[in-house]
């Protein structure tokens, strides 16, 4: 299974989000990440907040939906509204979800308001990851509209 996280900058979010499923999942399973207009680096502080949980950063860039290595099976757009954000429209025959977190890259004040956003974001998309990945998928495999129903419920968990 492929699953591909997009946001805007692939910078923060769905560099954390690739990263951490990537660390959780089964072996066959791949997480990419993409951004519609991406930054072209990865945020330090993502980084860093990588590194500090034991999660390898090796080998991930910024980049754009335009140039990925698979087709995925699942979407998920990982974009936050509180910014007045656009989130990029995947098409295309896959199972689509919205696990909304807003961009900690975007967060302004002292150093420990930044690295409680950092923080907040990878706590919010790990428990829906950790959700995700518990879900009974050989039995959804079959049945596209529970499993839709999942992925919608996993989105609106609280952070």
């Amino acid at each position: 299974m492929h699953i591909l996280f997009l946001c805007t900058g692939n910078s923060c979010r769905s560099l954390i989000a690739e990263a951490t499923f990537n660390h959780l999942a089964p072996a066959d399973w791949k997480a990419i990440s993409a951004g519609s207009q991406p930054a072209g680096k990865l945020h330090p502080r993502a980084l860093a907040l990588l590194h500090g949980k034991g999660i390898s950063t090796e080998g991930y860039y910024s980049k754009s939906w335009d140039a990925l290595p698979v087709t995925p099976d699942m979407v998920v757009t990982v974009c936050g509204s509180a910014a007045g954000e656009t989130c990029p429209a995947y098409l295309g025959p896959v199972l689509r979800s919205h696990w909304g977190v807003d961009d900690p890259g975007h967060v302004v004040g002292t150093d420990e308001h930044i690295t409680a956003a950092f923080e907040r974001t990878y706590r919010i998309l790990r428990a829906r990851i950790e959700a995700f990945l518990a879900l009974p998928l050989a039995q959804l495999a079959g049945d596209r509209a529970a499993l839709q129903v999942e992925l919608n419920r996993i989105g609106a968990l609280p952070g």
